[in-house]
């Protein structure tokens, strides 16, 4: 368009001229209660950063941020799920401060101080350029010493997310715990190497992240990995839990092994989950769904004590598509375990007892033969 320049995309606002403010947190809201379709959306009702003086000033320990990116796709609409996440208006209400885990009695929101800090900058005609400005972000939150918490968008993102850890804490520090359908490890998809099922390829060969801090939890898809593939997984040491494996032995038993994998060498981990890891009753707005999946009754509390039993220094929650969501349920489970991640965070802060630690009394009696 005449005029315009190419990179409009991602120049910043000239603020030069906005009243002048202190750094620190920006609250938008107005009234001490706001139901969630009401008011400016951020996630969960919370404060504003807009840079990391802000992030300083007001020593925040968790920044979401927005990746609203869907052409790695293939299918159109997931870039408004961090829209969609924001402003989720069948939870009730979105004031953080009332908000309070049911199996845990945690206030997440008392024990960490957590702040939205807006979109990356996304070319809207191309993936490729759209990837160093997600990495720019959350590389910027993490050096402050926050915790990064990106909603996508696609897959594609696990690249520039992972790879801005692994530019601050270094490379081959970082581990992956990976919730997905698929592996998302192929070198391309129809010539094209930025999608939403390449982006562990990339950072393994980028050497951000080794083929064996990767745990994967849930895999089971029809189309892939096929055998050479799945061969690559293991000459690079991927730990890997399919469906079958979790069918024969038992979720728990899986989720005990890998967080026992988890600890095994990277001294941080990065939270990948893809809601297609759910089963498609209870994620069908996403879009790849894969039968038969996990349920939220696993999902969410195995968030919750990873994020408790392990040092987890970002997380991603991908590929919810609002506009293929009947009655919100993948935008409800997604935006859950967000909270519950929160929730793990804050029972790590607070130093109470794992694993799987839960309230004695909402839990109940422990079973027969078992400490409470």
């Amino acid at each position: 368009m005449a005029g315009i320049p190419p990179d409009v995309w991602k120049m910043q606002v000239d603020r030069s001229r906005d009243p002048r403010r202190e750094p620190g947190p920006i609250n938008l809201q107005r009234y001490a209660f706001v139901p969630t379709y009401a008011g400016i959306a951020t996630f969960f009702g919370v404060p504003l950063c807009l840079n990391q003086d802000d992030l300083r000033a007001g020593q925040v320990d968790v920044a979401v941020l927005g990746a609203p990116v869907d052409m790695g796709l293939g299918h159109r609409g997931a870039a408004y799920g961090p829209r969609a996440l924001r402003a989720d208006e069948r939870i009730l209400p979105n004031t953080p401060q009332t908000l309070v885990n049911p199996s845990t009695r945690v206030r997440p929101f008392d024990e960490l101080t957590v702040v939205d800090y807006g979109d990356a900058a996304v070319d809207p005609f191309s993936i490729d350029h759209s990837m160093e400005p997600i990495r720019a972000l959350v590389r910027e939150i993490a050096e402050t010493g926050a915790i990064p918490v990106v909603l996508g968008g696609d897959h594609s993102i696990l690249w520039p997310d992972a790879a801005a850890l692994a530019d601050v804490y270094g490379p081959g520090k970082i581990g992956v715990v990976h919730f997905d359908a698929h592996p998302d490890c192929h070198n391309d998809m129809f010539g094209h190497l930025i999608t939403h099922a390449t982006p562990i390829r990339r950072l393994i060969e980028d050497e951000h992240v080794p083929g064996r801090n990767f745990l994967q939890i849930g895999l089971r898809s029809a189309m892939a990995p096929d055998d050479e593939l799945l061969g690559w997984m293991h000459e690079h040491g991927m730990r890997t839990h399919f469906m079958a494996e979790i069918d024969r032995r038992g979720f728990d038993a899986v989720l005990q092994q890998g967080v026992a994998e988890a600890l095994d060498g990277p001294e941080y981990l990065y939270l990948s989950l893809d809601i297609d890891v759910l089963d498609p009753a209870f994620a069908p707005g996403t879009g790849a769904p894969e039968p038969p999946g996990l349920t939220n009754r696993e999902l969410l509390p195995a968030i919750r004590r990873i994020c408790h039993e392990t040092p987890v220094v970002g997380m991603e929650v991908v590929e919810v598509v609002p506009d293929l969501d009947p009655g919100y349920t993948t935008t409800m489970n997604a935006r859950r375990a967000v909270f519950e991640a929160l929730t793990g965070m804050a029972m790590r802060r607070r130093g109470l007892p794992g694993p799987a630690y839960l309230d004695p009394r909402v839990s109940g009696p422990p079973p027969s033969g078992q400490d409470a």
